[in-house]
């Protein structure tokens, strides 16, 4: 919370970029397409998986009447034949997350490549491609929120990995078709014990295409995300480019890209996004998600609080 005060007091920060980014209409260009078409296939995927994870019930009941009658067959039976295919859908959910990590190293490649000066003109010019960047960064909160609320995630896969555990060493066959080696899961029981999975997948990935690219200085990434939320910061207190909108949803698309921003270059730059050394005005991204209706950015004021408190994840 210190980091919160300290960075409210602090403007010395050099001229923020100030173009509209379009959010809602930007289409590829010739140079841009190639990697466009990569990260659309993965895209395209990310409302099914929200849609999914949003459906997502658990195995809670059958879950506790096995574990209370653990000598009765058919309970133990019915609760298995529950959380098989629900453990699928979370094989599937991490397996996007591998997905997207890989279409976000493609973006990031496009967006921090010498092709032009500075991240300004990278995102003015390739708006198609930050605009994907910005879809990411949106789908990764969204699924983090709704997994937040959902215990039943962790619950199921634990009775899956107990109970396989015990059909094994009994030598019990288990169904083949959604069934995960010990090696992935220990990899998907890690990913879901983390509060906020995706964002972590996310910032690990932002993390490895820094080390995997040392030709790159690391400024081209950070100054690529603090560009991202200085455009999402200036887009949103400038009523003319705020009218712009066609949708009061991209109004809060917008915000949570902000964060995610924040959150990314909290995690891959040195110091930190709260340091006076920081690029992103935090000062003016926090006034601007306090100016919100307070129902609509509770969440997203917390990530920032997190993020202060512990300085990222460093």
């Amino acid at each position: 919370m210190g980091n919160l005060l300290k960075v409210l007091t602090c403007t010395d920060l050099e001229q923020e970029p100030n173009f509209f980014l379009d959010f809602e209409n930007a289409q590829p260009t010739d140079a841009e397409r190639e990697v466009w078409e990569q990260v659309d296939v993965v895209l395209k995927d990310a409302k099914g998986i929200l849609d999914e994870l949003q459906a997502y019930k658990g195995a809670g009941q059958e879950i506790r009447e096995a574990i209370q009658n653990p000598s009765d067959e058919a309970l133990q039976e019915q609760a298995w034949a529950c959380v098989v295919p629900l453990v699928g859908r979370l094989k599937k959910f991490y397996q996007f997350s591998q997905r997207l990590e890989a279409a976000l190293h493609s973006l990031l490649g496009a967006l921090t490549s010498e092709t032009y000066d500075d991240p300004t003109q990278h995102l003015e010019r390739e708006q198609a491609l930050a605009k994907q960047f910005a879809e990411i960064l949106h789908f990764t909160l969204r699924f983090d929120e709704l997994k937040m609320t959902n215990p039943a995630i962790q619950n199921d896969f634990s009775y899956y990995r107990r109970t396989l555990s015990r059909m094994r060493i009994n030598n019990v066959p288990a169904d083949g078709e959604n069934e995960v080696n010990n090696e992935l899961a220990n990899r998907i029981s890690l990913f879901y014990a983390d509060a906020t999975p995706m964002l972590k997948a996310l910032s690990d990935g932002t993390t490895k295409f820094v080390s995997e690219n040392k030709n790159l200085p690391i400024e081209n990434t950070t100054d690529c995300l603090s560009t991202m939320a200085s455009v999402c910061k200036v887009m949103l207190e400038t009523p003319e480019y705020r009218s712009r909108f066609a949708s009061e949803e991209t109004v809060s698309f917008c915000l949570r890209v902000m964060v995610g921003v924040i959150i990314l270059y909290d995690y891959v730059h040195p110091v930190g996004a709260f340091a006076k050394s920081s690029k992103i005005d935090m000062k003016g991204c926090i006034k601007v998600l306090k100016d919100q209706p307070p129902n609509s950015v509770e969440g997203l004021l917390n990530h920032v609080i997190d993020c202060s408190s512990s300085c990222g994840f460093h």
